[in-house]
């Protein structure tokens, strides 16, 4: 049985002398939601009513209010806070935009937000929309957006707040390359996060604030980059990364993570843990002792009943698309990010045999998916659209294309390159192998590359399909952006995958060796 609360205590005694006073803050926290308003199963995707009955399901909006409200009666002094990523993952956020997190979060009675990278999957318009519905503020220190109407003097870098009668400085943070990973537009430049961060903290020093906290969509990696480059950050609240911290077999460091003297916290992703760190100050705003733990949302936290009507109620719509059952699998189909984003997954094989299999009697040779647009496994079973579309949230179309065999080859490298970062831009394939040599540079990294079994011919040219995200930059693919007979609007990616399921139902899950990883 999971314990609900993953217990890490890290206590610091960091200030010379006696402070004058002491000040407590219990900082709450989630990350990456993802439209994750409903209850989720173990494999982050659709649990059913019987199961969620059954307590066998994690999360879900109704959950998370009585969690936070257990919480807060823990803390007499408190802040609830999320690092990005609430847009995007279910047909709640296909059908209702920003409008369905924007009603939630000012229930829940959130405190402050980052922007993350799928805040702008529907460009600056949306974003722009949820910030005129929410009663916190949104922010973002790392971009100039002065060129860009809908966000300009209204997106702020930072922000303070009171509790318990002291200042709190709060700034946001996104990742410096979501030009490549959503659709901001043309018209705001990302920049350096750590510098972005420092002249926030300096800005808010002087105004006498020492007590400053990130709210960072950025990745544990950067976050730990960031609190060592730069003085006066307090806590840094993560997201980007779904990083676990903690003491469980799973967690990928300590909860907080002490870098300096900046406590770092993540809380996984989906609500499916709700981060709770409690913090003493001394009088000069210096952390004396940091401990916490992320709490479990499980099957044993009850439910607000009115939540959980308002959610049934907003539901009623996406049912008949949802619940509709396309084919079954034999076994779960796996498509976590764990193994999307480094090597051969299941759910990546079947994805890009699919788009494969849609348009080869047009020439085309290849696919190429991005593993960062696979979002959930599918457990055995009967297979719904509305599993399918949690898997394939992103309502991308079918691009086919044609390249060079040296432009294809440059894509895998580019596909390659973070991988030690768990990077979305990871490719799965149909069509083609290769190797992977993930102790080599960046760019000198594949090998062994065939097309229907032969070598790669460097100068010849290939017909290739992959969705419109990726032929159009989408995570580094900016070699494809150029492509001769480029047409981006075919089916939708999800109804392609549920097709191809249903044509081979019951399926049976793969995986065949197309990416050897060495």
């Amino acid at each position: 049985m999971i314990s609900r609360i993953l217990t890490t205590t890290c206590a610091l005694a960091l200030a010379a002398g006696t402070a004058s006073a002491e000040y407590s803050l219990t900082i709450l926290h989630t990350n990456d939601f993802h439209a994750r308003f409903e209850p989720i199963s173990k494999y982050d995707g659709p649990c059913s009513a019987e199961d969620n009955d059954a307590g066998e399901c994690f999360g879900g909006t109704a959950r998370l209010i009585t969690a936070v409200e257990e919480a807060r009666a823990r803390s007499n002094n408190s802040i609830l806070v999320d690092g990005g990523d609430q847009f995007q993952g279910t047909l709640f956020y296909t059908y209702y935009k920003g409008a369905m997190a924007a009603e939630f979060m000012n229930q829940l009675g959130y405190d402050g937000m980052t922007v993350g990278n799928h805040e702008f999957d529907d460009g600056p318009e949306v974003l722009r929309g949820f910030m005129d519905a929410v009663e916190f503020p949104v922010l973002m220190s790392n971009a100039d957006v002065s060129g860009e109407p809908l966000l300009a003097d209204v997106l702020m870098k930072s922000t303070v707040i009171e509790r318990g009668g002291e200042k709190i400085g709060m700034i946001g943070l996104t990742p410096q390359d979501t030009d490549e990973l959503a659709s901001p537009g043309d018209n705001i430049t990302f920049t350096d996060p750590s510098g972005a961060v420092q002249a926030e903290v300096d800005k808010l020093t002087e105004e006498g604030v020492n007590k400053i906290i990130v709210l960072s969509h950025s990745g544990y990696g950067v976050d730990q980059a960031v609190a060592a480059n730069t003085t006066g950050v307090d806590v840094i609240v993560g997201g980007h990364s779904n990083t676990l911290l903690g003491d469980s077999d799973r967690a990928s460091g300590p909860y907080p993570t002490m870098v300096g003297d900046t406590a770092i916290v993540q809380a996984y992703a989906y609500g499916k843990f709700l981060g709770e760190l409690n913090l003493t100050f001394d009088d000069n705003g210096v952390i004396t002792e940091a401990n916490g733990a992320p709490i479990l949302i499980d099957g044993g936290v009850v439910e607000n009943a009115s939540a959980k009507s308002r959610i049934a109620e907003l539901a009623a719509p996406l049912d008949e698309i949802r619940n509709r059952v396309v084919a079954e699998t034999a076994t779960e189909i796996v498509g976590v990010r764990e193994e999307c984003r480094s090597q051969e997954c299941a759910m990546g094989s079947l994805i890009a045999d699919a788009m494969l299999s849609r348009v080869k009697d047009q020439g085309i040779q290849i696919a190429i998916q991005n593993g960062g647009g696979i979002r959930a496994s599918i457990d055995a079973g009967e297979v719904t659209m509305g599993e399918v579309l949690t898997v394939l949230p992103f309502q991308n179309t079918l691009s086919t294309f044609e390249v060079t065999g040296e432009t294809f080859v440059a894509a895998l490298e580019n596909g390659v390159s973070q991988v030690e970062d768990g990077a979305g831009r990871f490719p799965q394939v149909a069509g083609v192998t290769f190797t992977v040599d993930t102790s080599a540079a960046a760019g000198e990294r594949v090998s062994d590359v065939k097309i229907g079994g032969e070598a790669i011919d460097l100068a010849a040219t290939y017909g290739v399909v992959s969705n419109n995200y990726v032929r159009n930059g989408g995570d580094g693919y900016d070699m494809f952006k150029d492509a001769a007979n480029a047409y981006d609007f075919g089916p939708d990616l999800a109804d392609v995958t549920a097709e191809y399921i249903a044509a081979n139902s019951p399926f049976t899950p793969y995986k065949d060796g197309r990416i050897t990883v060495k």
